[in-house]
């Protein structure tokens, strides 16, 4: 016999820790490190609408990135745990979590992909710096930011919606945060396959950033290694790019 369905449409937040006591001290440590790495990220992103001497390639993907850590903070558990703390309830809706999860993925996908641009990026300033302004014009930059939002955005649509469409059974429990593997531990049906397709695809996602990024980043190394004096490549490294 199956399981029976749960029919209620909420999940119970166990916290992030649960039972540990002195909780008061640790929501006020992460309270603490979001206001402080909200005010950086929405300092930086400030900074940079207001120089025009930063209106550059490179300063306006660290403008998109600092912009993703910033919604990051409104969107992981940090945030929600200080809320139930101070409103004290424990529960997320069904639509709730579905939409925690699907910010989660698509800021965490557009966050690793917009890495990867940024270390092409600064492979082509560095290795071709005559040719930077025009591989890396306006649109192409602003084709490289939409590009990362709308990978990132198609990739946390499917596997939210395949998630949370899932039948739930059994007591609607999660540790601190609306993740893939912990809903669907709660399904009715049988999820093992996916759960290997979601690790393996996961895997994949982040080795192919990483071989990207380690590859520009020791291209950059050795074109600095072999450059003629050290003060020029200390220059490359330091000089913003043309734009």
């Amino acid at each position: 016999m199956g399981k029976n369905e749960t029919t209620g449409m909420d999940f119970i937040l166990l916290g992030l820790f649960p039972g540990m006591k002195f909780t008061d001290i640790l929501i006020g440590v992460i309270t603490f490190i979001c206001v402080a790495a909200f005010t950086e990220n929405s300092t930086l992103i400030l900074l940079i609408l207001l120089d025009s001497q930063l209106h550059m390639p490179v300063y306006f993907l660290l403008g998109q990135l600092s912009l993703i850590d910033l919604l990051l903070i409104s969107t992981t558990a940090p945030k929600k745990m200080a809320i139930d703390f101070f409103s004290g309830k424990k529960i997320i809706s069904n639509t709730g979590c579905g939409t925690q999860m699907f910010f989660f993925l698509m800021l965490g996908g557009d966050d690793c992909i917009l890495l990867t641009l940024m270390s092409w990026d600064g492979y082509v300033a560095i290795c071709y710096p005559l040719r930077h302004p025009v591989i890396i014009c306006q649109r192409v930059c602003l084709m490289m930011v939409l590009g990362s939002w709308a990978g990132g955005a198609l990739d946390a649509l499917v596997q939210t919606a395949y998630t949370m469409h899932l039948p739930k059974c059994g007591p609607k429990e999660i540790e601190h945060f609306c993740e893939i593997l912990t809903i669907l531990s709660s399904s009715c049906e049988g999820t093992s396959a996916f759960k290997l397709t979601f690790l393996v695809t996961g895997m994949v996602i982040l080795l192919i950033p990483f071989v990207i990024i380690f590859s520009s980043y020791s291209l950059i190394f050795f074109t600095v290694l072999h450059m003629n004096s050290p003060k020029e490549g200390n220059r490359a490294l330091a000089t913003s790019p043309p734009t």
